[in-house]
């Protein structure tokens, strides 16, 4: 399967709590392979406001942008991405 399909699987009706997590996960993953600009972009973004929350993900995708070695990484953050728009 390519990865094509494979983000029509994508879960877009994530609530909060679910972005949160991810969040969270995607944090704890960049702090321990060294990513430290993500992880500072994404320090304690799970209480702030969703549009804060867009930015540093948004943020983090930018820097993420080109690093092809990172790309499963990435997919993660560009699914919180696609969520987004349920932040309340």
């Amino acid at each position: 399967m390519t990865s094509e399909n494979e983000t029509l699987r994508w879960p877009t009706n994530l609530d909060r709590a679910a972005i949160n997590q991810r969040l969270i996960n995607a944090r704890t993953v960049a702090e321990r392979d060294g990513m430290t600009e993500v992880a500072r972009l994404l320090a304690n973004i799970e209480n702030e406001t969703p549009a804060h929350i867009a930015k540093g993900v948004m943020a983090a995708l930018d820097w993420l942008e080109g690093k092809s070695e990172l790309r499963a990484y990435t997919l993660q953050l560009e699914m919180v991405a696609l969520n987004l728009k349920n932040l309340k």
